[in-house]
């Protein structure tokens, strides 16, 4: 799953089942060409979400690397994810997505950051 997710992230391969598996009866309009199709920001959300779930240190420079998509969507799931697994390698990206134009990129990336810098008791 997160091999078929980063590969979903690199534009490399957008397979159709793995969408329909991330996303349920909600991938139906995008595999019919509809919300921008596969080529569209919404597999890219569903891959970084299906991260949060299924996770694997391989996964790290594509989802750093996704902090700078076009989509807020996509950014604010990168956070997420980032939060979520505490990917130090992203602290960096993190920083600079507080300053994002979106507020809700900005609360997650916020929200990663503070992850970033607990400290384990």
């Amino acid at each position: 799953m997160v091999t078929k997710c980063v590969a979903i992230l690199s534009a490399k391969d957008i397979d159709e089942e793995i969408l329909l598996v991330l996303a349920g009866p909600g991938a139906a309009v995008v595999l019919r060409g509809g919300a921008g199709g596969v080529t569209g920001y919404w597999p890219r959300v569903w891959a970084v979400r299906g991260l949060l779930y299924a996770w694997d240190e391989s996964a790290v420079a594509a989802v750093v690397g996704a902090v700078k998509d076009e989509s807020w969507r996509v950014r604010e799931m990168c956070a997420k994810v980032v939060a979520r697994h505490r990917v130090d390698e992203a602290l960096e990206v993190m920083t600079d997505l507080t300053n994002d134009p979106v507020q809700r990129v900005r609360r997650a990336a916020h929200r990663a950051l503070v992850r970033l810098v607990e400290v384990d008791t």
